[in-house]
């Protein structure tokens, strides 16, 4: 892979995530292919990828909430890891 940047964030939620990074009239702006939706933007690339990384990290709280929000009582939650 090209560039690889590691972007982490969340509660206890610790992963790996694509940034792609472009400038824009004294901007950083980042996205993230894998969340659509999670975006970021800064004056200095940090800033952006710091952006994305609090963008990534509350998609992913709510998109869990929701899901967890239909399992029947008695159902067992559990979590995995993906390395």
């Amino acid at each position: 892979m090209r560039g690889d940047t590691v972007v982490t964030g969340g509660a206890n939620m610790a992963n790996e995530f694509t940034a792609v990074v472009e400038r824009d009239d004294g901007w950083f702006i980042a996205y993230c292919p894998e969340v659509p939706g999670a975006n970021g933007q800064g004056r200095t690339k940090g800033e952006a990828l710091e952006s994305l990384s609090n963008a990534i990290s509350l998609i992913l709280e709510d998109r869990r909430d929701d899901g967890l929000r239909g399992v029947p009582p008695g159902a067992q939650v559990d979590r995995v890891t993906v390395k």
